[in-house]
């Protein structure tokens, strides 16, 4: 089942393997702009720690499940300003 990336981020095999494990969450993540699958994805990848990117994947699975489109309480990628003006 193919995943789109985002706007500049490519999507991490563990978001891939969550997505492509839920026909809900697929279906939403294709909904969604490339700038919003962006923000997922740089949301994700910005954790510094394990724990807390493991969470941010689980947080992500319930908001797509839920319809929602973009991360919750994020200022945002910082590559969206360089890359989509």
């Amino acid at each position: 089942m193919p995943t789109s990336a985002g706007t500049v981020h490519r999507i991490p095999a563990d978001l891939r393997a969550m997505l492509e494990s839920d026909t809900v969450c697929h279906a939403q993540w294709q909904n969604i702009t490339p700038l919003a699958r962006n923000e997922f994805i740089c949301w994700i990848t910005s954790a510094r720690r394990p724990a807390t990117r493991a969470r941010r994947i689980e947080v992500a699975h319930d908001k797509l499940s839920r319809g929602e489109r973009r991360p919750c309480c994020w200022a945002g990628c910082p590559h969206r300003d360089k890359y989509n003006p």
